[in-house]
């Protein structure tokens, strides 16, 4: 969870959202509407950093400085049960 100073903002949300927002606040899924609406934020922002993290993984391919030092371990050491 991001911490720190807050700062206030106006949305409109429809209110099927708000009434979404309401039900899970009562039902205490959430401590407040703003609550909610920043625990949604906090996941898209992370989303987004994965999507972003995916696209070069994709680009740069899964190769790394250490493919050959874990081929090496796999063939030289042995695991007792």
């Amino acid at each position: 969870m991001i911490s720190g100073m807050t700062v206030q903002i106006a949305i409109r949300l429809p209110g099927d959202m708000v009434a979404f927002l309401d039900k899970s606040v009562a039902a205490g899924d959430a401590p407040s509407r703003a609550a909610l609406v920043a625990r949604a934020v906090e996941r898209e922002m992370r989303r987004q950093v994965a999507a972003h993290d995916a696209a070069i993984l994709h680009e740069q391919g899964t190769a790394d400085d250490l493919d050959e030092l874990v081929d090496w371990s796999v063939a030289h050491m042995t695991v007792a049960d």
